[in-house]
């Protein structure tokens, strides 16, 4: 499958940045945390991101909307966007647990959830976690690791719990897998097949920096900015794990109209009918537009859905759903092109 998601353009929050208050131990105060409203101090992880990351702001959005809906976040770009960094300043910014795994061809399903160990000095098996018991999970170039690997992530992903030994583990909360792989490399790869690439909520594309924003990353680094020590560069934890909590909860409140809920069902059914596709929307890739669609307008400030809403989250949650048929490959049609079409040939509700 060639899918080419054009990467979301959301306008950002207009709430300002929120200083977190901390006593002289420097912790976080946890009262005021609890008086703080969840969209500002969410908002404000944006900007506290750009402090390390330059012009991804697409992206950051993604990665909250994912993290509020509890779902999963593909990250394509070429190497050196930032896509790690990117990953590890959000963690930094909502104090949240992160790790990282490199998947390569000899990676086992045990190294990402875990396996039973012997220890000697009880002679029995212990459980030792795999670095999937995290918050953010960076799981780099998913499509380097074989199916089976790719597979282990599943259960993790949809259930939000790993079994071993047929013990059932829950993970933490919240949990995302901010999974990577590289478009223009395919040699010795394994693509994500279309029933993985469904459990993945958004696909974003990293795009490389505009000339501004690259000569603002060479002049940070120029300053001293060390992309490994995010304390240094100024980086605080602005958010914490319960405004995610606290913003799932909210989102589930904001209100879909009847006609915009028609509006994602008959952009969903347009994609099933053109004639460049083999597989379409399905109603679980329509109900993620409706998900992303009421985070992105909980996070704008408001507590209803609008057309644009759906428009602006349409092509990250669904594109990467969506099968091009051969002849519209040998053609050189875009997936993205396509989908924008079945968006503009359903009439905007009113």
């Amino acid at each position: 499958m060639t899918s080419e998601p054009a990467t979301p353009h959301p306008t950002a929050p207009s709430e300002p940045a929120v200083s977190v208050a901390k006593d002289t131990a420097g912790a976080t105060d946890t009262a005021g945390a609890a008086a703080r409203d969840p969209r500002q101090t969410l908002g404000a992880v944006r900007a506290e991101v750009a402090k390390a990351v330059v012009g991804q702001d697409p992206a950051v959005a993604g990665i909250l909307i994912a993290l509020l809906c509890r779902g999963h976040i593909l990250l394509e770009g070429v190497p050196g966007v930032a896509k790690t960094l990117l990953v590890r300043s959000v963690a930094q910014a909502l104090a949240v647990d992160t790790k990282r795994v490199q998947f390569t061809p000899d990676l086992m399903p045990g190294d990402v959830t875990g396996s039973l160990i012997f220890d000697n000095a009880t002679s029995e098996f212990t459980f030792r976690p795999g670095p999937v018991f995290t918050n953010l999970l960076l799981a780099d170039e998913i499509n380097r690791t074989p199916p089976k690997t790719q597979a282990s992530l599943l259960e993790a992903m949809e259930e939000r719990q790993v079994s071993v030994d047929g013990v059932p583990r829950p993970l933490p909360d919240p949990f995302l897998v901010a999974a990577t792989q590289n478009p223009v490399e395919y040699e010795g790869t394994y693509p994500l097949p279309e029933a993985q690439l469904d459990r993945f909520l958004l696909k974003v594309t990293l795009p490389i920096p505009p000339r501004d924003d690259e000569i603002t990353v060479l002049s940070r680094h120029a300053a001293g900015f060390n992309p490994r020590d995010l304390t240094a560069a100024g980086l605080r934890p602005v958010a914490s794990a319960a405004d995610i909590v606290a913003g799932a909860d909210a989102i589930r409140h904001v209100a879909v109209a009847p006609a915009i809920a028609a509006y994602i069902v008959d952009i969903a059914r347009a994609t099933r009918s053109s004639p460049s596709l083999a597989l379409g929307v399905s109603p679980r890739g329509a109900t993620a537009l409706l998900s992303t669609s009421r985070a992105w307008a909980w996070l704008s400030g408001r507590d209803f859905v609008t057309p644009d809403d759906v428009k602006a989250l349409a092509q990250s949650t669904l594109a990467h759903r969506l099968s091009l048929r051969p002849e519209a490959e040998l053609e050189g049609v875009s997936v993205a092109a396509v989908l924008d079409a079945a968006i503009n040939s359903v009439p905007v509700p009113r």
